[in-house]
C-alpha cells in the first residue's frame, strides 16, 4: 500500500494514482500538507526541523515521508516540497523541489531542480517524477 505527503503539489500525485480504476488496491491515503502547520500536525514533521532547514529541503522531505507511513497503513511513501513558483529566492530558486521515499526498511531523499519552468510546469514535473521515483521503490517490493 501506498501513502502520499505533498506540499507544492497539493495532491496531483495521489490524484494521478487514483485515476487508475483499481487504484484503490494500492493506494492507502494521502496528505495534503501545505503550511508547516499542517506538516507538524498530519505528519510530525519537527518544527526544530523546519526552522533549521526550511520546508524546501531534503530533511523535511524525509521527515514527511517517514510521518506519511506512521500515519497510515502503508509500507511506501512519497514526499513532496518545493517551490513551484512563482518566485523563490538565490538560496532555494523557483523550480526546487525535495523528494521523499520511505519504506519499512528505510528511507532516501533527493532534490531536483527543474528550473523557473512556471508553476503549473515545475507541479506537473514534480508530480511526474513523483510517481517515477515510487514505481522504481514499488519494483523492489517484487
Amino acid at each position: 500500500m501506498i501513502a502520499t505527503a505533498e506540499s507544492c503539489t497539493a495532491g496531483m500525485v495521489s490524484a494521478a494514482i487514483t485515476d487508475i480504476a483499481g487504484s484503490s488496491t494500492i493506494f492507502e491515503r494521502g496528505f495534503v500538507t501545505y503550511t508547516n502547520t499542517a506538516k507538524t500536525e498530519m505528519l510530525n514533521v519537527s518544527p526544530v526541523t523546519l526552522s533549521t532547514y526550511g520546508a524546501v529541503s531534503e530533511q523535511v522531505a524525509a521527515e514527511m515521508a517517514l510521518g506519511a507511513l506512521a500515519q497510515s497503513h502503508a509500507q511506501l511513501a512519497v514526499s513532496i516540497t518545493g517551490i513551484a513558483g512563482p518566485g523563490g529566492s538565490d538560496h532555494k530558486p523557483e523550480g526546487r523541489v525535495c523528494f521523499g521515499i520511505a519504506t519499512l526498511a528505510g528511507h532516501q531523499t533527493e532534490t531536483v531542480e527543474f528550473g523557473p519552468l512556471g508553476r503549473t510546469r515545475v507541479r506537473d514535473a514534480a508530480t511526474e517524477h513523483a510517481l517515477d521515483l515510487l514505481t522504481a521503490a514499488a519494483r523492489k517490493f517484487t
